[in-house]
């Protein structure tokens, strides 16, 4: 990775080489140039006569003066450089162009430098980003395999609860049902009938009409606690008055007699009602 400092110095160097190439480039163009030479001048011969002397003298036309001779014939613009000036010019623009192209080539050496190091901090922060992506991923995938063995557990624990307690549930069913069965098969159910029998004869208000020998089969609902929620008449000997006086006898016997035993207890009764 370029440090700043190698940047600062690079910059230095690429100004300092510029300079050097336009200082030569000034100093050539300044060999080319000469200062102007200055006009020449003609030279005029004169005699000086004192004017006293002219009065007496007799008005002679003056001799003409002789023709000047021409001036040389200066040569327009600088002169010809010889030919150590122009070896010596050709050494400089040489010298000049050496010193470009070196400059050119450390301006392109370094600007290769300064690309290669852009590239190499871009491949880095790429392959670093594709770590940590890659880290991420791996990191999910591993959470998510965690997760999803924690809920497979989970359910697993939860299925073999559930098993359990219907396993639980069925054997105390089968217990319960093989009691009931038990109990009913014993003297305990005959017996709870005969004393929800007795309370409703005992709650029976016999009408004129019935007669003796009279047989009845009652039908009883009834909820836990033996309240008496309907009763209908089954197969009866009696006349209209004594089936209603049956049943009006029956919920006045309510609530009925508890079975001694809690499994012995059913909704749906079935009472043969002999009275005496």
């Amino acid at each position: 990775m370029q440090r700043a400092s190698d940047r600062w110095i690079s910059i230095a160097l690429s100004v300092l080489m510029h300079a050097v190439l336009a200082g030569l480039l000034v100093y050539g163009w300044m060999l080319f140039r000469q200062p102007p030479r200055p006009a020449p001048t003609l030279a005029i011969e004169a005699t000086v006569v004192d004017a006293r002397t002219l009065k007496g003298a007799v008005h002679a036309p003056a001799p003409a003066p002789p023709a000047a001779a021409p001036a040389p014939q200066e040569p327009e613009g600088p002169p010809e450089p010889s030919a150590e000036e122009l070896a010596q010019r050709a050494a400089e623009r040489q010298k000049a162009q050496a010193a470009a192209a070196q400059a050119k080539e450390a301006a392109e050496e370094q600007a290769a430098q300064e690309a290669a190091a852009q590239a190499q901090q871009a491949d880095e922060a790429r392959k670093a980003q594709e770590k940590a992506k890659a880290d991420a991923q791996r990191k999910a995938e591993e959470q998510k395999k965690a997760l999803e063995a924690a809920a497979l557990a989970k359910s697993q624990a939860q299925d073999a609860q559930e098993a359990q307690e219907r396993e639980a549930d069925l054997k105390r069913s089968l217990a319960a049902e093989e009691h009931a069965l038990a109990v009913r098969a014993g003297p305990a159910l005959a017996s709870w009938q005969s004393q929800i029998a007795a309370k409703i004869e005992r709650a029976w208000l016999r009408p004129p009409t019935a007669r003796p020998g009279i047989e009845c089969v009652l039908n009883v609902t009834q909820v836990p606690g033996g309240a008496v929620t309907q009763v209908s008449i089954g197969d009866c000997n009696g006349d209209q008055a004594v089936r209603e006086s049956i049943e009006a006898a029956v919920y006045r016997a309510s609530p009925l007699p508890p079975p001694p035993d809690p499994s012995l207890f059913d909704r749906n009764l079935k009472i043969n009602f002999k009275p005496d």
